[in-house]
């Protein structure tokens, strides 16, 4: 399987490069950057790795080193400036966006190709991604929650002291403010979180405050993120290059779950070799229900600006 990675030279790209080739799925890397130089550096560096690991093939290159690739994943995008507006932030991404799809028009795909969306507001560039009509919708697809659900997971492991492994609890919705944590179905080690000596809503929620913010916190320590997002990205990839059936809340069109249709958001999905394999409408409480279906309105919302700019 080939992976392109258009960003590759940044920080995000160049750590999916890196959690690609230490899980050795993939056969091909592919880096593609505004910057070609960074991008030629870090395939001649993750190059130089290759007899220690799978014997990957890596090259760089503009446009033309996409062609043939069986999954195309986008980390580009742009930081927000100081006093700039969120929605200002989502039109210049918007706008870049753009040029990366009418570039990835001229580029030839096989018909099986997958597009995994990374960039921010990954919801939104979904959902753009898949109205360009590049691949057939549920070829396209985003990041989503996925990145969420696992600091979600580590940090309730963090605070139990247990095996990050043995925690199962979702975040859904949104990538962004109106995520939704799904406390009913949360397990560790199979029983129900509930189970758990200590534990209490209160820290709970504290702990899913915390997940909310982690982002925000690791930019604000060194820079910004790169490693879990690497083996978020990395976690997708794999499930489609395997056809694996795992289920991954990553950002998907929505056809009627919970009544949501027309905007890409994460529900528990099969991910495999054609991306989104099937959608699922997960049981939740009446409270989780309520945030999930805010969350779509916020997005919806936000598209309606974005298609008013």
């Amino acid at each position: 399987m080939k992976v392109s990675i258009i960003g590759g030279g940044g920080r995000v790209g160049s750590d999916a490069a890196f959690a690609l080739q230490i899980t050795g799925v993939v056969r091909e890397i592919a880096l593609m950057d505004a910057n070609p130089d960074m991008a030629a550096g870090e395939a001649l560096d993750l190059r130089h790795g290759a007899a220690l690991v799978g014997g990957q093939v890596f090259t760089s290159g503009d446009y033309g080193v996409v062609s043939g690739s069986d999954c195309v994943v986008i980390t580009a995008g742009l930081r927000r400036k100081p006093d700039e507006s969120r929605l200002d932030l989502i039109n210049r991404n918007v706008g870049l966006f753009k040029g990366i799809l009418d570039d990835l028009k001229k580029v030839k795909l096989p018909d099986t190709a997958t597009i995994l969306v990374v960039s921010n507001p990954v919801d939104i560039l979904t959902y753009l991604a898949i109205q360009a009509g590049l691949l057939p919708e549920r070829q396209v697809v985003g990041l989503g929650t996925v990145l969420d659900t696992s600091r979600f997971r580590s940090l309730l492991a963090a605070d139990l002291g247990i095996n990050a492994l043995d925690v199962k609890a979702l975040i859904l919705g949104e990538h962004g403010d109106s995520m939704v944590p799904i406390w009913s179905s949360a397990t560790v080690g199979g029983a129900s979180i509930g189970s758990v000596p200590g534990w209490s809503q209160e820290r709970g929620d504290g702990i899913f405050a915390a997940t909310k913010t982690s982002g925000a916190e690791v930019i604000r320590q060194k820079g910004g993120a790169g490693r879990a997002v690497g083996m978020s990205i990395a976690e997708v990839v794999n499930a489609m290059a395997l056809d694996s059936g795992a289920v991954l809340p990553i950002s998907a069109l929505q056809g009627g779950a919970f009544g949501v249709k027309d905007i890409a958001y994460s529900m528990p999905t099969v991910v495999g070799r054609k991306g989104a394999v099937q959608i699922w409408e997960p049981k939740v409480s009446d409270g989780e229900r309520e945030g999930l279906l805010k969350s779509a309105q916020s997005l919806k919302d936000t598209w309606a600006q974005v298609q008013a700019s």
